[in-house]
């Protein structure tokens, strides 16, 4: 009598459910874009639209999911991660307000400004002079 031998597999201890691991896979995106955009590897911002194609789901359902897990929207992580970004490379490097700006996409600095001054309360020229005292 030949004996069979069983195939077993190994659960993972925690399962992450179809929203975590969107939410997951789109904040690494988010990241990898970032970086990309900082080091000149891209040239523009991705929108929600730009994200779904990439996670092969409808833009709606990446927001919808998004607001679920992290109560924030594609737009929202988007605009933190940029100021953070924007913030290091005030504190880090000698760029000009405009060159920060262009690495995000924006091509004019007013809009960089604009930006800034909503998220932070102050320009991107005051955060750096404070930044250095």
């Amino acid at each position: 009598m030949e004996t069979q031998t069983v195939k077993t597999y190994k659960i993972p201890e925690k399962i992450l459910s179809r929203k975590d691991e969107i939410t997951t896979s789109f904040l690494k995106l988010v990241d990898e874009h970032i970086n990309d955009l900082v080091g000149g590897r891209a040239s523009r911002r991705l929108h929600a639209q730009d994200f779904g194609a990439k996670l092969f789901i409808h833009p709606r359902h990446l927001t919808n999911t998004l607001k679920i897990t992290i109560n924030s929207s594609v737009c929202e992580v988007m605009e933190e991660r940029i100021l953070a970004e924007a913030i290091t490379l005030l504190k880090q490097t000698t760029l000009s307000i405009a060159e920060i700006g262009q690495k995000f996409g924006y091509d004019e600095p007013t809009n960089f400004t604009k930006f800034f001054k909503g998220m932070a309360g102050i320009t991107p020229l005051q955060y750096r002079k404070k930044s250095l005292v």
